[in-house]
């Protein structure tokens, strides 16, 4: 059997934010990067999906970029609510402009990356697209024909039932053109996002949403607030495996130290 295609994904790494309850994004995100290393099977290539970095500095760029090079595996980057476009393209060399979204495809061989940006600059939360983007979007899916495609994107395209993330979450009526979209291209096998700090999972025009648990901190479950509420612990990554003509996504929690 053919060995399967490997794509880690990495979320919400808030690089220059401080430590809480004594761990540092820093420390954590290198821990998360050990584990990717102690996988029992060579990785491919990464994608971050969005939240690089806490205030969008350049040094914080600097950082990100040294340590995912060190992984010596293709990363491929996106902006979330709090990065700042430029600035992580400067880092990351990713196509496009200035601050212009950020919104291009991967040829990753096997599969292809479609990333769409979802962030709306001056906004911190929700997450929205232009109407022009979802028209690139549809031109980019149509020209991919038969590929099978994962399309990424900050903001998960997902409905959680707590207040606290679904008033900063992809605002509904952006989930329903989303959708229109999607709909129209049978080859897209996922949609992957992260901005919950959480691992959850819904359906989008009938493929399968996958929100990544953050390297760094973790949201509780609670129902009922209208805040968030954040803790450390529970670090990790998921994975996107390609074999034998089927996508699997899975994901990994460090374990306690």
């Amino acid at each position: 059997m053919a060995r399967p295609y490997l794509l880690a994904q990495l979320s919400d790494l808030h690089l220059g934010k401080a430590p809480k309850d004594g761990v540092d994004p820093t420390a954590s995100l290198e821990a998360v990067l050990a584990g990717l290393a102690r996988l029992p099977n060579p990785l491919d290539a990464i994608v971050v999906t969005g939240d690089l970095t806490h205030h969008g500095r350049r040094k914080e760029y600097r950082l990100a970029r040294e340590l995912l090079d060190a992984t010596g595996l293709p990363v491929h980057a996106m902006p979330g609510n709090h990065d700042d476009r430029a600035k992580l393209r400067e880092a990351f060399a990713v196509p496009g402009e200035g601050d212009a979204p950020v919104d291009y495809e991967v040829d990753l061989g096997p599969l292809a990356l479609v990333v769409v940006d979802s962030t709306a600059p001056g906004e911190e939360e929700p997450g929205r697209f232009e109407p022009a983007q979802l028209e690139w979007l549809d031109r980019t899916l149509a020209a991919l024909g038969e590929k099978p495609t994962i399309l990424a994107m900050h903001h998960s395209p997902l409905p959680t039932a707590m207040p606290g993330w679904d008033g900063a979450n992809l605002i509904p009526a952006e989930d329903r053109a989303l959708a229109e979209v999607v709909a129209r291209h049978p080859q897209v096998r996922v949609i992957i996002g992260g901005h919950l700090h959480r691992i959850a999972t819904a359906t989008l025009a009938g493929r399968p949403v996958l929100s990544g648990p953050s390297t760094y901190l973790q949201a509780r479950p609670d129902f009922d607030a209208e805040t968030v509420e954040m803790y450390t612990g529970a670090p990790g990554f998921a994975l996107h495996a390609w074999g034998n003509g089927d996508l699997s996504s899975q994901v990994e929690i460090l374990p306690a130290t």
